[in-house]
């Protein structure tokens, strides 16, 4: 097993970890979720963003932000223009993640380094394709590194979803979907509008993809969902348990969940009636792959997945090693 890098300064002073990941010499915080000085945050969950009193980010990631933490000061960064601050020249490249998350391309005269965050190469109904450039050292999200997370093709998902709710809707039942409020909800419904079947949304839900529109991401026939369903409607709520009567207004519910996690057996005998697609906002394990070859670094560092993967570049030649 591949031990941890934990002392700062590790890699020619590019960047250390500090319970969460700065660059150096500048300190400039990356997606730390405690308040700095200057942060990039490369989309707005929760566990990549802070109140920073300067934070760098996409368009849309600053209204995302303002919308979940408050009057935060931004500095734009638009997608492939680069800035120069404190020492850095930096560059965001699209993550495809979610709407407006971002890639940083952090350059400095010691080298250069190319943050993921979280990503996804190919495109969405609601994210570009990720955007990859060659650095020299690479810090890569992981989270599906195991084999096991070798997921359909996205067409192919989306046929499912859209079969198996019309099949649904066509049995009188009320498709309630459970999405993440910020992005996988947008994202599965814009392929439901974009095929003909409206959604309701949950009002935390709802709030969020106001601010999608408002940024340019149309999302179709989306409408709030004031407690009762309409009948060829999709609904959408937050991952929280929902009982078999599910839905207050709704009769007869039946429960999608739509996450990468579908793949895991564990997870699908947790509630062995309901609907399980493999609709992912993350790299699959063969995206990682083709990522680090994409980007053809002198080292990886790796996070948020099993350490196991560190294992696995190796055995294909490539200098990797675990952040911690």
């Amino acid at each position: 097993m591949a031990p941890p890098v934990k002392a700062p300064g590790h890699v020619s002073g590019l960047f250390a970890m500090d319970r969460g990941l700065f660059l150096l010499p500048s300190r400039i915080a990356v997606d730390v979720t405690r308040r700095q000085a200057i942060g990039f945050i490369s989309h707005a969950h929760m566990d990549h963003a802070a109140r920073h009193e300067l934070a760098l980010c996409t368009e849309p990631t600053a209204r995302l932000v303002q919308h979940r933490f408050g009057n935060v000061p931004t500095k734009v960064m638009p997608l492939g223009e680069s800035i120069e601050i404190a020492g850095h020249r930096l560059t965001a490249y699209s993550a495809g993640h979610i709407f407006g998350s971002a890639m940083l391309l952090a350059e400095h005269e010691k080298g250069t380094v190319l943050y993921t965050g979280d990503f996804r190469l190919e495109e969405s109904a609601t994210a570009r394709a990720a955007e990859l450039c060659q650095a020299d050292y690479l810090i890569m999200e992981c989270t599906f590194g195991n084999p096991r997370y070798r997921l359909p093709a996205r067409n192919v998902v989306v046929e499912m979803l859209i079969d198996k709710v019309a099949q649904a809707l066509g049995r009188g039942a009320t498709p309630v979907i459970l999405a993440y409020v910020l992005g996988k909800s947008q994202e599965v419904t814009k392929i439901l509008t974009s095929h003909g079947i409206p959604v309701l949304q949950e009002s935390s839900i709802y709030q969020v993809s106001q601010i999608y529109q408002q940024a340019g991401c149309d999302l179709g026939d989306v409408r709030p969902y004031t407690g009762r369903p309409i009948p060829g409607c999709a609904v959408i709520v937050p991952p929280r348990p929902i009982t078999p009567g599910g839905l207050p207004g709704a009769v007869h519910v039946e429960r999608f969940h739509v996450t990468g996690w579908a793949m895991d057996p564990k997870r699908r005998r947790s509630a062995p009636g309901d609907h399980w697609i493999p609709l992912s906002d993350h790299a699959d394990f063969d995206q990682l792959i083709a990522a680090v070859d994409q980007v053809s670094p002198k080292a990886v560092f790796c996070t948020h997945g099993p350490k196991s993967f560190v294992d696995e570049l190796r055995a294909r030649g490539h200098d990797a090693r675990w952040l911690a």
